[in-house]
């Protein structure tokens, strides 16, 4: 289990930032106001009764509980859009990149109905994206209340192994082929076994409230966030951040989600820096 940071609203501690760099993944408490959290509920209601395009059934088991995600959410709604301009989130990611700025990139939304057992496979984040560097934030963020054993999972240090893995397609998953990545056209080695080998690797996570915040790197690979108790359903908001070294990346294999028509219709190409209206600088170093 990794360590617990208490850190004062809107800033990062020192110690915060060397256990991102050493892990690549931390967990902060409390950095996030309970009137977001309640606000974000209200946007995520909205969305589940009105998917987006990128909405997705990832699972419904024999039962007819369901596991759905969708993305982009912050294009639609004002909640998700005031969070991403005004929350510390922009502040906190940027100073554990250790980055001079930080850019937004896109947001997930997870839902998980009570007593659901579908855990997200073990992958990594950066090899999906349309774009490539090492200085970057995920924000995985529970809206409601979520135990060790049912919130996602990281493994320690992960980000600095120096592996291209072959990932999950998580198109085939889904059954829509808009998200289908195909990493036999490039070369890789075989994913490590994390969930059927679990005794050989540091796993990471936590109990969490809302306001907490487990912040991790795009290469850290990470999973599950399923095993859900009868009595307890999972909502979850993500945010991506980008820092000073990364770059426009339209991979071969496909990404999921696919930026490359959205990146190209604002004019941004393959190695550019991230920016526009679309990937805006949310906050700089002063």
């Amino acid at each position: 289990m990794g360590s617990i940071s208490h850190t004062p609203k809107g800033y990062v501690s020192q110690e915060n930032i060397e256990e991102y760099s050493r892990n690549g993944a931390v967990c902060l408490r409390g950095v996030i106001d309970l009137d977001w959290i309640e606000r974000l509920k209200v946007g995520v209601e909205h969305t589940v009764a009105n998917p987006t395009e990128r909405g997705r059934l990832w699972d419904r088991d024999e039962l007819g509980r369901e596991s759905r995600y969708d993305s982009q959410v912050w294009l639609t709604r004002p909640e998700y859009r005031e969070f991403i301009t005004e929350s510390p989130l922009a502040e906190i990611a940027g100073l554990l990149m250790e980055s001079s700025k930080a850019n937004f990139f896109f947001d997930a939304m997870f839902v998980r109905q009570p007593g659901t057992q579908f855990r997200t496979p073990f992958h990594q984040d950066e090899p999906y994206w349309t774009v490539e560097g090492f200085q970057t934030v995920s924000s995985w963020m529970p809206l409601v209340p979520v135990k060790k054993e049912s919130a996602l999972e990281m493994v320690r240090g992960s980000h600095r192994w120096n592996e291209n893995y072959e990932q999950t397609n998580f198109g085939a998953m889904t059954g829509d082929s808009r998200d289908d990545v195909d990493f036999s056209s490039v070369d890789t080695v075989p994913f490590p076994d994390i969930e059927g080998e679990r005794d050989r690797y540091d796993i990471l996570s936590w109990d969490m409230e809302p306001g907490d915040v487990v912040c991790f790197n795009g290469r850290t690979i990470h999973g599950g966030s399923g095993n859900l108790p009868e009595d307890r359903e999972l909502r979850v908001f993500n945010t991506k951040w980008l820092g000073d070294d990364v770059r426009v990346k339209f991979r071969a294999t496909g990404m999921d989600p696919d930026h490359s028509g959205v990146m190209t219709e604002v004019g941004l190409a393959d190695g550019d820096v991230v920016g526009t209206h679309l990937y805006p600088e949310v906050w700089s170093r002063p």
